[in-house]
């Protein structure tokens, strides 16, 4: 995904999940980092169910405002039980 830096707006992460998962019971978080390393606890940023894909407000004026350069984004959920899933999942890069 491309940005400028200037705007605020939401970014969307697309999710599978198995079938009959309700998203609503499952935290989610999202990390947008400029390193390569696994996100450190305090980088994590709690994010929302938007149906199927997990958002969270970017930008001026939000929680994470950004300088141009590429991040890579990554998401954590927790679902019941045992897991706690942690995955990059893509690259943004902000102008």
């Amino acid at each position: 995904m491309l940005i400028p830096a200037s705007s605020t707006e939401y970014l969307h992460i697309p999710v599978t999940l198995p079938a009959g998962v309700d998203t609503g019971s499952i935290p989610v978080r999202v990390a947008v980092v400029a390193h390569r390393a696994n996100p450190a606890d305090t980088e994590w940023h709690t994010a929302a169910w938007d149906d199927t894909d997990v958002r969270i407000l970017i930008g001026p004026g939000s929680d994470l405002t950004l300088t141009a350069g590429d991040y890579r984004v990554w998401i954590n959920l927790d679902p019941p039980g045992a897991e706690n899933v942690v995955r990059q999942s893509g690259i943004l890069t902000v102008t």
